[in-house]
């Protein structure tokens, strides 16, 4: 019975410590700043494939023509085509309970597989709104303070 509950302590405590533990912005800023702050080519995919891949579900090959038009409206960088072109890869996911926006180093991507920064939110990524691209700019402006 002793064994039971030192286990359940232990166990609460990993969990408390999971849900206690604060997610800092500036860890992605680190990540960011030390990787890819100069990137100046884009590429937007999603989880399930490019646009044209035939792939994405319809809300995904929509969220990846929402990032696109908002990553040309900002203005610091271009969007490419193709990967190879690209140092940074933008990857998309839209949902009806959350959307995703991951940025990628584009260089030995998708071996390497790690996101160098990540946000997720309930319509993030709307063709009259894009939250997470507006996130992303703010991410990429704290660097170059």
């Amino acid at each position: 019975m002793k064994h039971i509950s030192v286990g359940i302590c232990l166990l609460l405590f990993l969990v408390g410590g999971a849900f206690a533990a604060p997610h800092s912005s500036y860890d992605g800023v680190a990540a960011i700043a030390a990787n890819v702050s100069s990137a100046k080519f884009v590429y937007v995919t999603s989880y399930d494939g490019n646009e044209f891949s035939g792939n994405p579900l319809p809300q995904d090959q929509k969220a990846i023509a929402n990032v696109q038009n908002a990553i040309q409206k900002w203005g610091k960088f271009v969007v490419v085509d193709n990967p190879q072109q690209a140092d940074i890869v933008l990857m998309v996911q839209s949902r009806a309970s959350e959307d995703v926006l991951a940025l990628y180093d584009a260089h030995g991507w998708p071996q390497r597989g790690n996101y160098l920064w990540r946000e997720m939110g309930q319509n993030g990524l709307q063709e009259s709104e894009t939250p997470l691209v507006t996130d992303l700019r703010a991410t990429f402006e704290k660097i170059a303070q």
